[in-house]
């Protein structure tokens, strides 16, 4: 299979799942139905203008504006800050101001429906040709969400050896140097050579690049073992799917040095699956033997443990049934902390307060007050301290719904089980109770 067979083969999937397949010499700036001003422009201006008058009607028209400003422009250097500005920007809205009756009002400009796939315009662009300070390149694809480009599919020839999937990986390199604005908006890298395809974050590296091998959660590689990039597309880029990942399953962690995140297969369904579980369990007219137990989401030693407690964290918090749940993580080392901590998925999208780690760990009652998404509370095990046996430390009681997420198994119950795949070198395992 060429190259330009699997750009074709791969347009046809994303057609299947509900795209509008887009030529890019169609759309450019000098064509019967120009969508940009230049090849300089990343973002399709008219599909973004329509989509923010599309969702935010009861905002005036000039504060709709300044949001796509806001958009368009994001006036931050750093290529990896700017993109963390913009995925703000994009899971919580643009922040703007405007009189209404002599009075300053502030609200947020919806950029996507996150709730209804359908009120979104969903566009996957071949060659789409971008010019940069000093090179112009054409990306294989670009998928667009209301005129945002949010993923980048680079594909290589299979048959030639020179050009397999990491050749791919390091054209996506070249092109971070060489027309770098593109990139600012990304949410998600692919790279693929029709028989392998690997998924990963702007930061990372080709050891983090990895494989989606489901499309329902249940069964393993679907369709085969040689039709990944299929799996991928069909089970992660299917628009339900994607909305529900790009808004609560793409991490930035700073503790010195900008990282981000973005979660595996296993770490996405067993999120899913949880809050399936978790919801369940918290209904009062739920059979006596479930009601409180969530369940034990296991993973196998550095398969992610603290990204799947983030993800369910920012999930359940949006989750009406659970009532604005204050969420307890107990850990049993300080390092976990302050990994858990640096995560601003944590303060930022979990919680409308900071994350307390109290001390001693008896002063969580104190630390998590009530109130709309009102806590995280850190407190560590009673081993850490002298003289106390291991015991989970005592957790407040005052919220409307309480979340226990040990790191470490406590009575764990069986009703939820997600096992990642154990690769050389791991053998100890770790639970997260729901």
């Amino acid at each position: 299979m060429t190259e330009d067979q699997l750009e074709h083969e791969a347009l046809g999937w994303l057609a299947d799942i509900g795209y509008t397949i887009r030529s890019g010499p169609d759309i450019a700036h000098d064509s019967p139905d120009p969508q940009r001003s230049s090849y300089t422009q990343v973002i399709l201006p008219g599909r973004l203008r329509d989509a923010i008058d599309r969702l935010n009607p009861h905002i005036p028209a000039s504060a709709r504006e300044d949001a796509f400003k806001q958009v368009e422009n994001l006036d931050t250097p750093v290529q990896l800050a700017a993109n963390r500005s913009f995925h703000k920007l994009l899971t919580n809205g643009v922040n703007v101001e405007y009189q209404h009756n002599s009075e300053t009002r502030g609200d947020f400009v919806r950029l996507v429906d996150w709730a209804s796939p359908q009120n979104n315009e969903f566009w996957a662009v071949s060659q789409f040709t971008l010019k940069g300070p000093h090179h112009t390149r054409r990306p294989d694809i670009i998928l667009f969400i209301n005129g945002l480009p949010l993923v980048l599919i680079e594909l290589k020839n299979a048959v030639n050896e020179d050009a397999d999937i990491w050749k791919a990986y390091d054209q996506i390199q070249t092109y971070k140097e060489q027309i770098p604005d593109i990139f600012e908006y990304n949410e998600i890298l692919v790279v693929s050579d029709g028989s392998e395809a690997r998924f990963g974050s702007l930061s990372a590296n080709a050891e983090r690049f990895m494989q989606w091998r489901t499309i329902d959660g249940v069964e393993l590689d679907p369709l085969g073992q040689f039709n990944e990039l299929e799996t991928l597309v069909r089970g992660l880029l299917a628009p339900n799917y994607l909305l529900d990942y790009l808004r609560y399953f793409v991490l930035f962690e700073d503790d010195g040095t900008l990282i981000k995140k973005i979660a595996g297969y296993h770490q996405y369904h067993a999120v899913r699956l949880a809050i399936q579980h978790v919801v369940q369990a918290s209904q009062p007219q739920g059979k006596a033997s479930e009601r409180g137990k969530g369940g034990v989401v296991w993973h196998t030693q550095g398969s992610g443990k603290s990204i799947t407690m983030t993800c369910f964290a920012a999930r359940v918090m949006q989750e009406p049934a659970m009532q604005n749940p204050t969420i307890v993580v107990i850990t049993d080392r300080n390092d976990l902390d302050g990994q858990l901590l640096a995560c601003s998925a944590w303060p930022k999208t979990c919680c409308a307060n900071s994350p307390c780690r109290p001390a001693p760990a008896s002063n969580c009652v104190n630390c998590c007050p009530t109130g709309p998404r009102a806590a995280l509370c850190l407190p560590p095990f009673r081993s850490s301290c002298p003289g106390k046996t291991k015991t989970p430390s005592p957790c407040c009681r005052t919220a409307a719904t309480l979340l226990s997420l040990p790191t470490k198994p406590i009575a764990p119950n069986m009703a939820l089980r997600q096992n990642s795949r154990r690769s050389p070198g791991q053998r100890q395992s770790g639970a997260s109770n729901a």
